[in-house]
């Protein structure tokens, strides 16, 4: 793999991005291996921490594939429509990871506190149900995270705004997208992190089926900032 060394320490973004050039390009292919972390680490001239920064990155643009103990493969370039540079830049910027995460308290928490005041029979009984799965879930990856993104979903509709409904639903896919892989592994599959998440989903549950509007806004941004305090560690 010819790529040129970088100049500066600590900079996973270039490598990401070199990398990514090279399969876009072609001289990567779908099922192509890349060399080790080491080897990269070598030819790029940086520490095996900021190559795993960047390979990293390239997994949650779906790029490539990592497996324990198999190295990494080329499953990119994705098939399908190009996003803006913007969206695409986003997974290599912590910065703005960071940005989202404090824009998503902000606005859900609002969600939350507007949803308290406007909910419906019919939204009350989907976030019963889905806080009732939510509870048998615990432990279990898939469903634990199928029933948190619908429950999150279940309040941005539940304020009647489509404004907000879209907001809610172009942000966080973005942020889905790049945290995908730590918040399985940290949260969706540590029953005990999962228990606490859904205490904190009941609760925020309760508030918002009693029209608790304060209430509502303060246990979602309590939530929001646990989750926050986990992913902290692996940005």
């Amino acid at each position: 793999m010819e790529v040129t060394k970088l100049t500066k320490q600590n900079h996973y973004e270039a490598i990401a991005e070199q990398i990514k050039q090279l399969i876009t390009a072609g001289s990567l292919k779908p099922g192509d291996k890349l060399p080790s972390t080491k080897q990269m680490s070598e030819q790029f001239g940086v520490g095996r921490s900021t190559t795993r920064e960047a390979l990293s990155a390239l997994k949650a643009m779906g790029l490539i594939d990592i497996r324990q103990g198999g190295g990494c493969t080329v499953i990119g370039p994705p098939s399908g429509p190009a996003e803006l540079p913007e969206l695409e830049k986003l997974r290599l910027n912590k910065a703005t990871l960071l940005e989202l995460l404090e824009a998503r308290k902000s606005f859900e928490s609002s969600n939350a506190a507007l949803a308290a005041g406007k909910r419906t029979k019919e939204d009350i009984d989907s976030l019963k149900r889905i806080v009732e799965q939510m509870k048998d879930a615990i432990g279990d990856e898939a469903e634990g995270e199928r029933t948190d993104i619908q429950f999150h979903l279940t309040i941005a509709k539940a304020t009647h705004n489509a404004v907000l409904l879209q907001l809610y639903e172009s942000v966080m896919n973005e942020i889905e997208a790049a945290i995908r892989d730590v918040r399985r592994v940290e949260i969706y599959a540590n029953a005990a992190v999962a228990s606490q998440l859904y205490e904190q989903h009941s609760a925020i549950f309760m508030a918002v089926a009693s029209g608790n509007s304060e209430a509502a806004e303060a246990e979602m941004k309590r939530h929001l900032g646990h989750i926050e305090s986990i992913l902290h560690k692996y940005m």
